[in-house]
């Protein structure tokens, strides 16, 4: 190497800032991105001949920001097709945001209302242009976040579920399905939410204990023979029944079968009909049928053809279908009415409290009333047939697996799929009707003449599509389908699909269903669910508790690259994230660590040569450092795999913090500061080596900091990047990410120098423990066993040793004695630490107070052993053990083990002072 110095360029001293402030740089490391094109598969830095790697973004609904759970959804998918993207392999992620039909429309009818204007008074036309609108700036508002957390979507793609190919798609889905006569048209019992004014899917209806009453009232025969005694929750909704019901076998009611019963508060006459449904052994045995506002009721009235009379009209009042006295009472006051009346006229028999589930809307939280509407339906079985074959064939992974269980069961236990949806915001029904002869047109294209008679009078459905119908196409329609374009071509199947857990069958598989139907594979492979964020108490993030984390607000203080770090390092698949703000600090800490690593190295290379590492001679140092390095590259290859994001955060953590920055950086003093100029350059090219190789390590994970630092280095003489330029890539975000190398492999150094670690580790923890400062000079002896593996390491690495542990490197400073035992007098003034495989006697007697020592040992034995009795009290306590759980039990046997340590080794240290 130092014939080639004279003709390599000595460096100058790289000034990094020296305060680490990621505000100063992530704005202009984003831009540069943008300005390079490196989002795109095609910028021109992927491998041709690799498959692509591909993720379609959860788009956010365009209602509001980010909240912490995209935050954390948003921050893993960066984190692998940054990798991806790393590996050289064409990387796509598509940005994009939903439409959200009914939560966007609420959020523009309450601006509205708040300026004393109304969607009526304003009419479809201008209340949707006010909705797109708001719609526009949510969406601006968002790509914004997205950014400046880091992600690295390509925004040449960015799609909206409103956009005109996208709606292109949804016509041309709901055209084929009615073709295929999987979408019909019915006068069905659906969920109604009367504040929304609109049907749900049964999967928008969220079920909550709530506490009510059940209330019990009779039924007089008409025949005047006597009564029938019902029990329901819901009295008002008496006023829509239209039989009461027994079971066949109840001999109790075998001679009322056929009967009928006067319905209170009516002029009405029930039938008394018999079905196998109703349960005998539950309350009387007889029930009341309301076939129009209960699902159960429904199958009845179908199975004896009984009338469905709708009590409701769309906004929740009583309608004209019961008597004038309760029209346009609203549910809750209906109730207390006819109770009231129930009581007045004799028919009430009492009430008493019940807790019960009431369904409720996924958006508003209004609690939701069956209702009797004609609405458009998907026949869901044969599309979930399909869907539940491709998971039984192996072509979907779930990670964490046991979310399948999750899928499999809603796919055998699918009903059909209300999409009709009575609101304004979204996609338009393809439907037209003719006025004149009554004709209905579904079509792809809007219609203006009737087909049959050819009239122009027609009218357009009014109602919308579900949200998720158009959500359900997102991994095709984002990249172009039902056109055959080049992006469908290349980038479709997608990759791997990161979502959370309450959407599975929302979105996923509704998802894999339409991908199976229209293109007939699977719409991504792998399926990542993300865990769930909660606070430190374990509670759910929610606005009404007001534990809610801004991601934004992170960003701002901590750096993006601190959330993204600490949410990938905090992600242990199928368990919780327990968050709070200051928690981000373990991500805003470790990219500090990495700024004044860096900041050290590149102050340091003054009047050095860097040289192409081929040419640089490896020591034992080095072989461990790379050894060490390619073990954490193997290991976050195989997270990334797996998606076991904790793992990597881990991996990249503990090699840069404490295998380069604690040791190797210390290591390498030794030659950074020696006389020698080439063993300077050799150990600059190794740390600039490292350091340039560990940026990439890490990229993924703090995409920022790692490119800011990248962007100082000097050039790595012999380094190629993928456009063929010397030295490496332009961008971090383009340069190859390390591979496993098995020529990097050096077990047998690595457990050497593991050896060495624990004699040193050992070392400075006698010194802290005796408190001596850090500019003393210590002696110590080392003892190996009788043909210990690592005894002649020790040795010949003395200068090292003592450079770590502040010992005088000569053979007086470190003694060491191979096999043998050492006499009395060489242990004189000494204290011990054992190792595996050897003995260090550090001689302390000469450097300390042995007087004042010892009472500070027997001080502290004092404190433990009490603290110990404590924790023995409470482990021999039933009561104890009882109760406390076992993360508790197990955290005070760990304590009263330390304690047990410690006092052990503290009067081995009195021992050793008062006989030396």
């Amino acid at each position: 190497m130092s014939g080639r110095q004279a003709e390599t360029e000595r460096l100058t001293s790289i000034e990094l800032e020296k305060r680490f402030n990621p505000a100063d740089f992530e704005g202009r490391i984003y831009e540069m991105w943008l300005d390079g094109d490196y989002f795109s598969p095609e910028s021109g830095y992927a491998d041709s001949d690799q498959d692509p790697f591909v993720i379609v973004i959860p788009p956010p609904n365009v209602t509001g920001v980010l909240h912490l759970g995209h935050g954390l959804n948003n921050s893993l998918q960066d984190v692998l097709i940054r990798f991806y993207r790393m590996l050289g392999r064409p990387t796509l992620w598509v940005p994009g945001t939903d439409h959200a039909g009914i939560a966007t429309q609420n959020v523009v009818e309450r601006m509205v209302r708040a300026e004393g204007r109304s969607r009526e008074q304003m009419g479809r036309e201008a209340f949707v242009a006010e909705t797109e609108r708001v719609a526009l700036d949510h969406k601006t508002t968002i790509r914004r976040q997205l950014q400046k957390i880091g992600a690295s979507c390509d925004w040449s793609r960015e799609r909206f579920t409103l956009d005109e190919g996208l709606s292109r798609a949804v016509r041309e889905v709901f055209v084929q399905l009615y073709e295929r006569g999987l979408v019909y048209r019915g006068n069905y019992l659906v969920n109604w939410c009367a504040s929304c004014g609109t049907a749900l899917s049964d999967d928008e209806v969220e079920h909550a204990e709530v506490n009510g009453a059940l209330y019990h009232y009779f039924y007089p025969l008409v025949d005047g023979s006597g009564r029938i005694e019902v029990a329901t929750t819901r009295p008002e909704t008496m006023l829509g029944d239209t039989c009461v019901a027994v079971n066949p076998k109840d001999e109790r009611y075998q001679s009322l079968i056929g009967k009928e019963v006067h319905l209170p508060l009516t002029e009405r006459r029930l039938p008394i009909v018999a079905d196998e449904y109703v349960d005998m052994s539950f309350g009387t045995g007889a029930v009341k049928v309301t076939p129009a506002h209960d699902p159960n009721d429904y199958e009845i009235g179908l199975r004896h053809e009984l009338e469905r009379i709708n009590i409701l009209n769309a906004d929740g009042t009583l309608s004209d279908a019961v008597p004038q006295v309760y029209r346009g009472l609203t549910v809750p006051e209906a109730r207390k009415r006819v109770v009231a009346d129930l009581k007045q006229q004799g028919y009430f028999l009492g009430q008493e409290d019940h807790q019960h589930q009431v369904g409720h809307c996924y958006r508003c939280n209004t609690v939701i009333e069956p209702f009797l509407s004609e609405q458009w339906f998907v026949r869901m079985q044969p599309l979930a047939e399909k869907a539940l074959a491709a998971w039984e064939r192996g072509e979907l992974l779930f990670f964490p697996r046991r979310w399948e269980n999750t899928y499999t069961h809603w796919l055998r236990e699918i009903r059909d799929w209300c999409i009709s949806r009575q609101l304004w915001w979204g996609h338009r029904i393809p439907v037209w009707y003719c006025r004149d002869c009554s004709e209905m047109t579904v079509s792809r294209e809007d219609v203006t003449s009737c087909g049959s008679c050819g009239s122009s009078n027609l009218r357009q459905d009014e109602d919308v599509l579900d949200t998720w119908f158009s959500s359900w196409l997102w991994p095709f329609s984002t990249l172009g389908w039902p056109d055959d374009t080049r992006d469908l071509a290349e980038y479709f199947p997608t990759t791997t699909l990161v979502t959370g857990y309450d959407i599975i069958f929302f979105w996923v598989a509704r998802m894999i269903m339409a991908s199976l139907e229209f293109l007939n594979e699977v719409p991504f492979r792998d399926i990542y669910i993300t865990s769930l964020v909660r606070d430190k108490q374990g509670r759910k993030m929610s606005k009404s508790l007001g534990n809610g984390i801004d991601p934004l607000e992170v960003v701002d203080e901590y750096g993006a690259d601190a959330l993204k770090f600490t949410l990938a390092f905090l992600s242990a698949q199928g368990q919780d994230i327990l968050l709070g703000q200051d928690t981000f600090a373990i991500g805003s800490k470790f990219a500090n660590k990495i700024w004044n690593a860096a900041r050290y190295l590149l102050m340091n290379l003054e009047g050095r040569s860097i040289y192409a590492l081929e040419e640089v001679e490896l020591q034992d140092a080095d072989r461990w450092i790379y050894h060490r390095l390619n073990r954490t590259v193997t290991r976050v290859h195989a997270g990334m795999r797996e998606y076991r994001f904790d793992d990597v955060g881990h991996a990249v953590y503990e090699f840069f913090w404490n295998d380069f920055c604690d040791w190797y950086i210390e290591l390498s003093k030794l030659s950074l500061y020696s006389d020698d100029e080439s063993e300077q350059d050799r150990a600059a090219t190794l740390l600039v080596s490292v350091l340039e190789e560990s940026m990439r390590l890490m990229h993924p994970l703090l995409p920022f900091v790692t490119e800011e630092i990248y962007q100082q280095l000097p050039a790595l003489p012999g380094r190629v990047a993928r456009d063929g330029a010397q030295g490496g890539a332009p961008a971090l975000i383009v340069a190859r990410y390390p591979e496993p190398a098995a020529e990097r492999e050096a077990p047998e150094t690595a457990v050497r120098f593991a050896v060495l670690q624990e004699l040193v580790t050992a070392v400075r923890t006698l010194r802290s423990e005796f408190t001596l400062p850090p500019a003393m000079k210590v002696r110590f002896l080392v003892r190996t066993e009788p043909g210990f593996h690592a005894a002649e390491f020790l040795e010949r690495h003395r200068e090292m040793i003592a450079s770590l542990t502040g010992a005088d490197p000569s053979a007086d400073g470190i003694v060491f004695l191979h096999g043998e035992e050492p006499g009395p007098e060489l242990l004189s003034g000494s204290v011990a630490a054992v190792g595996v495989g050897f003995e260090a006697h550090l001689y302390v007697r000469d450097l300390i107070d042995v007087e004042a020592a010892v009472r500070r040992f027997e001080k502290e034995i004092v404190k433990h052993r009490k603290g110990l009795e404590r924790a023995e009290g409470k482990l021999n306590s039933p009561g104890f053990l009882e109760k406390a759980g076992e993360e508790v039990v197990a955290k005070e046997r760990e304590r009263k083990r330390e304690l047990e340590t410690q006092i052990a080794k503290l009067e081995g240290h009195l021992e050793s002072l008062r006989n030396s």
